[in-house]
């Protein structure tokens, strides 16, 4: 069984509060997955909760893979280009603000595979 994968590239919040997300549903199952997200009190839970309803689709529509045999087996969250801001401060100074934003890729496994 090939690994049924989805991605969203540069999503603009930061990989470390997108990582507070993901590390509750890592190892789960797909549909227990979609279900904790629904109710994360967390800006991040709304893209990802698409990610995983996308990939679980992925795996639906084209491996014909039933969405109660799927576990998410892989979920990360990397650091994508930060885009640098100027703001400038008292007395010529500059003050610098850092726009981060990540890239999610989830990976889904068919249970006992």
């Amino acid at each position: 069984m090939t690994d049924i994968q989805a991605h969203v590239r540069f999503l603009p919040q930061s990989a470390q509060k997108v990582r507070a997300v993901i590390d509750t549903v890592r190892g789960k199952s797909a549909i227990e997955a979609l279900e904790i997200l629904k109710f994360v009190n967390k800006r991040a839970a709304g893209p990802v909760y698409k990610l995983v309803a996308s990939a679980v689709a992925n795996a639906e529509e084209n491996f014909g893979v039933s969405r109660d045999d799927l576990v998410v087996a892989k979920i990360t969250a990397d650091e994508a280009p930060t885009r640098k801001w100027r703001r400038f401060g008292a007395r010529g100074r500059f003050k610098p603000l850092l726009r981060r934003s990540s890239h999610v890729t989830v990976i889904l496994r068919e249970r006992g595979a």
